[in-house]
C-alpha cells in the first residue's frame, strides 16, 4: 500500500489547474476556472475546477474528483499509476517502490542542493569579474536580464577555484554532486574551468547540475555534470523549468540540441525552447514534454550527425505517441542552428518553419521508405516488413490506424491484410465517444447535519468554535466521521483549503466518500458570507440540539402514552428535556 502520508503530499504539492490544463482548455470565471466536459459531449460549459478546493466537478454529468481521480478517469491509469504520475510531476519517488527515503538520505539531498546553490551562486558572481565571459555573452545578442533569468556564469581559469566559494573544499558534497574531481592520489580539483555556466534546474527550480562551455578553441565544447544522486540526464531537460509557463500557454515546446539554442530563443522572443543535456532524447523526455504541451518539435542541424539525432528522437517518441499530441521535425539548412537562424532570420521566419516542420509520420514513411524500390513486389514486401517492428508500438489508436492505411496505400494492400502481416486485430468499432456517467441525484432539502457541514467546508475557521457536544449530536454516522477529521486537521493546525480534496482521496471508496464529495461539490456554491458565518452555524446546532432532544422526549412520551411507569430518574429527564425543548424553541442554548 501507498502510505496515506505520501498520498497526502502528493495532493498537497499538486496544482489541479495546473493538471487539467494540459489535457483540457480551461478559462477562467471568478474563483474558479470552466471548460466543456471531457467526459461528455455538451457545446455549454459546465464542468468546472476549482483551486482552493483542489476539485473538479461536473453539473451536466455529475463527474467529479480530485487530481488522482482525474487521471484515473480521463488517462485511464489506475490508483497506484496516478499517484505515481502525479509524484514525478512535483519531484517525489513513491515510498512503495524504492523504499521511502531516511531522514540521512534527506539531509544528504538537502546538502547537495545546497552545495550546487553556492556553486551557481559563485560562478554568477565570477562573470560580474570576467571581461571575456561577459563579452562572450554579448556577442551572441545575450542582455544582462536573460543572463540573470537563465543565472548564467562563469568558472575561473583556474584549478581550485571553488576553494573561495566553500569552507571545506574537502567535503564529500562537493564530489557527490560532481564539481570537483579527485585523482588517484587524492588531490581535488575544479571540473569546470574557464567556461561559461549554464545552471541545470529540476521542476522546481533547484540547481541540479550544469554545463560548462569553453569560450574560445578547446575540447571538450560542452562539458555536463556528472551522473549525480540529483542529476539525471535521461529524465532532465534544461531549460524546462524556465519555459514551463511559456509552453503551457501556447501548447508548444521546441527540442534543441544546445544550451545557448535554449537562452538564444528567449532572448529573442521564443521562451518555449528546452534542450537535451549532453545525451539522445529518451522516453522521460518525451512523457515529461507531453505532460506540458500538445506539440513537441524537434529542431536538429540538417548535417548527418542532425539525422541520427533525430532518428533516435524518433525511436523515443513511437510509444509515447496520443492521438491528441503531435510531434515533429524541423531540420534547419546545414549552416544554421536555432541561435543563428532566428538572429539572422528573425522570430517571425523562426515561427514559420516551426509551423512547416514534418509531422512524425511522415518522417516515419520517408524512414520506412528511405532505399526501397517500390516499383517492385520485393520492395513493397520490405516496406510491410520495416514497418512491422514499429507501427504496432504506436499506442495511439487513430494514429496508428492512420499509419496503417498509408502502408498498404504503399505497399498495394488492404488495410486488413496489413494488419494481420502485423499481428494486429482488424480495426472496427462504431467510432462512438465514451457515454457520460449518469448524473448524480441531488436532494432538494438538506438537513441540519449536511448544511453545517457545508458552511464549515466553505468557512474552515468555524471548526474551532464547535461546541464539546458537536460530535455527539451526529453519532455514527459517516458524517460524524469526516467532521472528527475536520476537527482534528484544526486542531493540529493542518485544516486548509486544500484538506478536503486529501479526505476524499484518504476515503476513496467508502461512505464518507459521498461524503466528502458533497462538500466539495458545494462549498464553492452555497458560500455564506463570513459575517453571517457564526450565527448561521449557532442555528444549525441549535436544529441538530433540538432534533436530539425532540427524538429523545418523544421517546419517554410515548411510553407514558402507552401506560409505562417511568423510573424517578427517568421522570427527572423527562422534564429535563421538556424544559431544554423550551428553551430552544425561544432561541436560547446551555
Amino acid at each position: 500500500m501507498i502510505p496515506e502520508s505520501f498520498i497526502q503530499e502528493v495532493l498537497a504539492r499538486v496544482d489541479i489547474v495546473d493538471l487539467i490544463e494540459r489535457y483540457v482548455p480551461l478559462k477562467k470565471g471568478g474563483a474558479n476556472y470552466s471548460a466543456c466536459c471531457p467526459f461528455h459531449n455538451e457545446k455549454s460549459p459546465s464542468f468546472t475546477v476549482s483551486p482552493t478546493k483542489q476539485f473538479y466537478h461536473c453539473f451536466g454529468c455529475g463527474a467529479h474528483g480530485t487530481a488522482v481521480g482525474f487521471l484515473m478517469e480521463y488517462a485511464g491509469m489506475s490508483f497506484r499509476d496516478a499517484i505515481r504520475e502525479l509524484a514525478g510531476q512535483v519531484g517525489m519517488t513513491v515510498p512503495e517502490e524504492t523504499g521511502a527515503p531516511t531522514a540521512q538520505e534527506r539531509a544528504q539531498t538537502q546538502s547537495l542542493l545546497q552545495v550546487m546553490d553556492t556553486a551557481m551562486n559563485f560562478y554568477r558572481a565570477s562573470l560580474k569579474r570576467s571581461p571575456q565571459a561577459i563579452d562572450y555573452f554579448k556577442s551572441r545578442g545575450l542582455t544582462g536580464e536573460i543572463a540573470a533569468r537563465f543565472q548564467l556564469g562563469y568558472a575561473p581559469d583556474d584549478w581550485q577555484p571553488l576553494q573561495g566559494a566553500f569552507q571545506r573544499y574537502d567535503d564529500n558534497a562537493l564530489l557527490e554532486a560532481g564539481l570537483v574531481i579527485q585523482n588517484d592520489t587524492g588531490r581535488r580539483y575544479d571540473r569546470f574551468r574557464d567556461r561559461v555556466m549554464f545552471p541545470i534546474h529540476d521542476q522546481r527550480g533547484n540547481v541540479i547540475g550544469f554545463g560548462g562551455r569553453v569560450i574560445g578553441a578547446g575540447e571538450p565544447k560542452y562539458l555536463n555534470s556528472p551522473e549525480t544522486p540529483l542529476f539525471q540526464k535521461g529524465s532532465e531537460l534544461y531549460g524546462l523549468h524556465q519555459a514551463r509557463q511559456a509552453i503551457r500557454e501556447s501548447g508548444l515546446v521546441v527540442v534543441t540540441e544546445g544550451y545557448m539554442d535554449v537562452v538564444a530563443l528567449a532572448q529573442y522572443g521564443f521562451p518555449n525552447a528546452v534542450a537535451a543535456l549532453g545525451t539522445a532524447t529518451t522516453p522521460v523526455h518525451i512523457q515529461k514534454l507531453m505532460r506540458q504541451a500538445e506539440r513537441i518539435v524537434f529542431c536538429f542541424d540538417g548535417d548527418k550527425a542532425g539525422r541520427k539525432a533525430a532518428h533516435r528522437a524518433l525511436d523515443a517518441s513511437i510509444e509515447q505517441l496520443a492521438d491528441d499530441h503531435s510531434i515533429a521535425f524541423l531540420f534547419l539548412p546545414p549552416e544554421h542552428d536555432p541561435d543563428s537562424y532566428v538572429r539572422e532570420q528573425g522570430l517571425e521566419a523562426w515561427r514559420r518553419a516551426l509551423d512547416g516542420a514534418m509531422p512524425l509520420t511522415e518522417f516515419l514513411m520517408h524512414t520506412l521508405k528511405d532505399d526501397i524500390e517500390l516499383t517492385t513486389a520485393e520492395g513493397r514486401a520490405r516496406l510491410v516488413h520495416e514497418a512491422k517492428g514499429v507501427v504496432p508500438r504506436i499506442p495511439a489508436p487513430m494514429l496508428r490506424l492512420q499509419m496503417i492505411r498509408q502502408i498498404a496505400q504503399d505497399a498495394g494492400l488492404e488495410v486488413a491484410e496489413v494488419e494481420r502481416a502485423f499481428g494486429l486485430k482488424p480495426s472496427g468499432g462504431n467510432g462512438r465517444g465514451k457515454q457520460a456517467p449518469p448524473r448524480l441525484p441531488r436532494a432538494a432539502v438538506l438537513g441540519p447535519v449536511q448544511q453545517m457541514l457545508r458552511l464549515l467546508s466553505t468557512h474552515p475557521d468555524l471548526v474551532g468554535r464547535l461546541p464539546s457536544d458537536a460530535l455527539a449530536m451526529l453519532g455514527d454516522t459517516p458524517e460524524a466521521t469526516v467532521l472528527q477529521a475536520l476537527i482534528d486537521a484544526h486542531d493540529d493546525g493542518s485544516l486548509d483549503s486544500r484538506s478536503l480534496a486529501i479526505l476524499y482521496e484518504r476515503w476513496r471508496d467508502t461512505p464518507q466518500e459521498n461524503v466528502i464529495a458533497d462538500l466539495l461539490q458545494a462549498s464553492e456554491e452555497l458560500a455564506a458570507d463570513s459575517e453571517a458565518a457564526p450565527d448561521i452555524l449557532e442555528g444549525l446546532l441549535n436544529n441538530l440540539r433540538r432534533g436530539d432532544v425532540e427524538r429523545a422526549f418523544d421517546t419517554l412520551q410515548r411510553r407514558l402514552a402507552s401506560g409505562d411507569a417511568l423510573s424517578a430518574d427517568e421522570m427527572q429527564q423527562y422534564k429535563a428535556l421538556l424544559l431544554q425543548k423550551q428553551k430552544l424553541k425561544s432561541g436560547q442554548s446551555d
